[in-house]
C-alpha cells in the first residue's frame, strides 16, 4: 500500500511506518465528512484490495468538509483518541483531499493521511501489467501529485526564513528543489502523453482495419467487480483471468463471438467506481475510447447487490459514460450473478428493470437470451441491400459473406445476386453494385 508522496511525484512508503513493515500489518482508520449518511464499505473494500486492514471508522455529518482539516476541529480531537485505541498507523479519507487538508491532518494526527484517490491509484499501479497500463497509471499519479509537491520540501524552505521577505537568502534550496521537481514532473507528463497519443494512433489503425471488415463491437462496461471478465469468458469461450478483487482488469481485452453467422467483437473494459478520480478517467482515455466507439454497450451490474446500492452503482457508471461522451451509444442493462438471487429478488428486478437481461456468467443462465438480444438490437441498425456482383469479384463475395453473416445468393447470367442486411457504413461501399439504386 502506498503511504506517502516522494519528491518526483511518485508514491513511497511513509516514514511514519517501519520500512521493513509488511503490507499486511498496515492498519487503516477510515474517515468521511458528508451531508448524507455515508457507507464506508466500498472504501474498506478498496483497502482490502490494496492489502490493508481496516481497524475503525469515523463519519461526520456536515454540509461540506472543513477547508483546513477535512473534519471539524472537534472531530479531529475525537479522532486522535480513537486512533490510539484502534492502534491505527494510517488514516484514509473517503474523498480526495486538498493538499492543505492532507498536510494539516497529518500535522494534527502525527500519522500519514491518504485519500480515496491515492488508494485507487495504488491499486491501479499494482494491477497494471502492460506497458500502456503502466504509462496510464504513472500519468495519473504525476498529475495527482503535482499540486502536492510543495509540502514535501518545507523543511528546506525554513533555511530562508527570518531573513526578510523577498530579501537575499529567501530563495533557498527548498524553493529551487520544488521548481526542479515540478519541471521534471511536467517533462515526464509531456513524454507520457506523447507516448499515449502514439498508442491512440495505433488503436485507431487497428480499429480502421476492423471497420473495413466492419465487425460489430460490443463493449462490456460496468462497476468494478460486476463480473464483466467472467461474462466475457462465458460469451466467447475465452479464458481471460478472473479474480474477486476490484480493478482486476485494466487493459481492454477483445474476443470474438459468433451469432447467426456474424462475427462480433466483445471488449472487456476497465471497471468504474463511485468517485472515480478524474486523473484516471483522463489517463485511461485511450482504453475507454473502446466504449465510446462501440456499436453497443452492455452495462453489466451485480444483481446480487441491494437495490439502493445497485442504483448507486448504475448511476456511477452512467456518469462516467457521460463524462467520456459515450452516453449516446446504444446500451443494454445486463443483471449479472443471477445465481445469487432468490425468487422474490428476481421478481423485484423484473419489475424495476423490465428491459434488462438477467444472466449468470457463472452458471450460464440467461446467456442464450442475452446473445439473442444482442443479435436483435444489432439487426435494428442494418440496411437491406440487393446487389449484383460480377463473377470476377470473388474476393468481394467472400468479404460480403464475412460482413453479412447470413445472406441470400442467386447465380444469374450477369453475376451473383446477393440480398443481405449490412451496416449502413458498409452498404455504402457496395453502392455501385446495387440493383435498386440505394446504397
Amino acid at each position: 500500500m502506498v503511504l506517502e508522496r516522494s519528491r518526483n511525484g511518485r508514491t513511497t512508503q511513509s516514514s511514519y511506518a517501519a520500512k521493513a513493515e509488511p503490507r499486511a500489518r498496515q492498519r487503516a482508520f477510515c474517515i468521511a465528512a458528508s451531508e448524507e449518511t455515508t457507507d464506508l464499505e466500498e472504501l474498506k473494500e478498496l483497502l482490502r484490495t490494496a492489502g490493508v486492514a481496516t481497524v475503525g471508522e469515523l463519519v461526520q455529518k456536515r454540509d461540506s468538509p472543513h477547508p483546513n482539516v477535512y473534519l471539524g476541529p472537534g472531530k479531529v480531537d475525537e479522532l486522535k483518541s480513537l486512533l490510539k485505541r484502534a492502534d491505527a498507523n494510517v488514516v484514509v479519507a473517503d474523498d480526495e483531499l486538498t493538499p492543505r487538508q492532507q498536510r494539516n491532518l497529518e500535522g494534527e494526527l502525527d500519522l500519514p493521511v491518504l485519500d480515496r484517490t491515492s488508494v485507487i491509484l495504488d491499486i491501479f499501479a499494482s494491477h497494471a501489467h502492460t506497458a500502456e497500463g503502466k504509462m496510464q497509471v504513472e500519468l495519473a499519479q504525476l498529475e495527482y501529485n503535482m499540486a502536492r509537491m510543495r509540502g514535501l520540501w518545507t523543511h528546506l524552505e525554513r533555511l530562508g526564513a527570518g531573513r526578510g521577505v523577498g530579501g537575499i537568502g529567501t530563495r533557498g534550496p527548498g524553493e529551487s528543489q520544488i521548481e526542479t521537481d515540478r519541471r521534471l514532473a511536467r517533462d515526464r507528463i509531456t513524454v507520457l502523453r506523447r507516448r499515449l497519443d502514439q498508442v491512440k494512433l495505433t488503436r485507431a489503425t487497428q480499429r480502421a482495419e476492423r471497420e473495413r471488415a466492419h465487425l460489430p463491437n460490443v463493449a462490456l462496461a460496468g462497476y468494478t467487480n460486476a463480473g464483466k471478465s467472467t461474462l466475457l469468458n462465458a460469451l466467447t469461450g475465452s479464458e481471460v483471468g478472473v479474480r474477486n478483487r476490484l480493478f482486476h482488469t485494466l487493459d481492454p481485452t477483445t474476443r470474438t463471438l459468433k451469432l447467426h453467422g456474424r462475427t462480433f467483437l466483445v471488449t472487456d473494459t476497465v471497471g468504474f467506481i463511485r468517485k472515480l478520480p478524474h486523473q484516471l478517467v483522463n489517463a485511461f482515455a485511450a482504453t475507454l475510447e473502446e466504449t465510446v466507439l462501440a456499436d453497443m454497450v452492455l452495462h453489466v451490474v451485480d444483481a446480487g447487490a441491494p437495490e439502493e446500492e445497485l442504483e448507486a452503482m448504475t448511476r456511477a457508471v452512467e456518469d462516467v459514460l457521460e463524462e467520456i461522451e459515450a452516453g449516446g451509444s446504444p446500451r443494454m442493462l445486463v443483471l449479472n450473478k443471477a445465481d445469487l438471487l432468490d425468487d422474490e429478488r428476481r421478481r423485484e428486478l423484473s419489475f424495476r428493470h423490465p428491459d434488462a437481461v438477467l444472466v449468470s456468467a457463472q452458471t450460464g443462465e440467461g446467456l442464450e437470451e442475452l446473445q439473442e438480444r444482442i443479435h436483435v438490437e444489432f439487426e435494428k441498425t442494418l440496411q437491406d441491400v440487393d446487389l449484383l456482383v460480377p463473377y470476377s469479384e470473388g474476393g468481394l463475395l467472400s468479404e460480403l459473406h464475412d460482413v453479412a453473416g447470413e445472406m441470400g445468393r442467386e447465380d444469374t447470367p450477369e453475376g451473383v445476386r446477393v440480398t443481405a442486411r449490412l451496416p449502413k457504413v458498409v452498404a455504402e461501399r457496395y453502392s455501385r453494385y446495387s440493383l435498386n439504386g440505394q446504397p
